[in-house]
């Protein structure tokens, strides 16, 4: 016998930006390099996806915590940070999101494909190469 839930409780949080790298140039006969800092990469978002493969929402009863990931920091080189990949929740067709504290209607996703960003990414900051003069 499976179990339906269709109301329930989700936290969500999207990823934190990398650290931008403060790294300067150091070679043989360079003696004043100047900054090579890269940028760090953006965190990944929260999507909600209305599924027709979903019929309940018994998946967020026990684990309702979604997060998405960091992006990751940027180093000497210039190398800039990865960008993380946004976070799909497959929620069931005629879910209709609200707002916890004052009820209001934030969303209504009711058909398979309709998305709603839930929460969004944050942005890597600048590696010091950006902060030439």
């Amino acid at each position: 016998m499976s179990q339906f839930v269709d109301e329930c409780g989700l936290n969500v949080r999207g990823g934190d930006g990398g650290a931008g790298s403060v790294s300067f140039r150091r070679e043989a006969h360079v003696p004043k390099g100047g900054p090579d800092g890269g940028d760090g990469g953006d965190g990944g978002s929260v999507w909600l996806e209305a599924d027709h493969n979903v019929a309940s929402l018994l998946a967020f009863r026990d684990h309702p915590h979604r997060r998405a990931n960091n992006g990751t920091h940027g180093s000497g080189g210039k190398r800039h940070g990865k960008a993380s990949e946004d976070l799909v929740v497959k929620v069931p067709e005629g879910t209709t999101v609200h707002d916890l504290h004052g009820g209001e209607v934030l969303a209504d996703l009711l058909q398979h494909g309709d998305r709603w960003l839930a929460a969004e990414a944050g942005r890597g900051s600048r590696g010091n190469a950006k902060f030439l003069s």
